[in-house]
């Protein structure tokens, strides 16, 4: 294990400068420079300063976590088919439910509709893949062709509907995951 770069990637990723963090940890922004660039280790009680001036502790910084998947792939989607309404949605990131932004891709049919879903804190944001669908949000009606998008902040009822003679495919992202 690098603890240098460890301990670089923790600064960064807190908005510290070399400095910000030697003077929290009351140690000299050219020792923290050695650290980062593993050209010296510091005692175990150096590092625990460290560590508490980037707001973690040794356990947390020695658990390796495993690898986040990045990349998915159609083997990897849920899809579930809603006869009665006319559509399928696939949930293209799986348990997207646990990060903040939920995808699916939505396929509805000619007549085809979504579920209407109730007001909700966050974003909403969509894009036409293939044909035309109306975006339904409260008493008001937004026509969205193929190669639009649409974005919204969802505080009243809202759904989307095919009024066309050919099946519609639309990217939908919602946050926080709702789906």
């Amino acid at each position: 294990m690098k603890i240098g770069e460890k301990i670089k990637n923790l600064r960064i990723k807190n908005s510290l400068t070399q400095e910000e963090l030697a003077n929290r940890c009351e140690l000299t922004k050219g020792f923290i420079s050695q650290i980062e660039r593993d050209l010296t280790s510091p005692s175990i009680a150096t590092l625990v300063d460290i560590l508490e001036g980037l707001g973690t502790d040794l356990k947390d910084f020695f658990n390796e976590t495993t690898e986040e998947k990045i990349v998915f792939s159609k083997e990897d989607a849920f899809e579930k088919v809603h006869e009665e309404q006319g559509n399928t949605i696939n949930w293209i990131i799986p348990n997207a439910q646990k990060n903040a932004m939920e995808p699916i891709l939505v396929e509805l049919q000619p007549g085809g509709r979504t579920k209407e879903v109730a007001p909700h804190e966050g974003e909403e944001f969509g894009h036409v893949l293939s044909g035309t669908v109306l975006l339904h949000i409260g008493l008001n009606t937004h026509k969205v062709r193929k190669g639009e998008s649409f974005y919204y902040k969802p505080g009243v009822g809202h759904y989307l509907s095919n009024p066309g003679k050919t099946s519609a495919t639309v990217i939908w992202v919602s946050t926080p995951p709702i789906f």
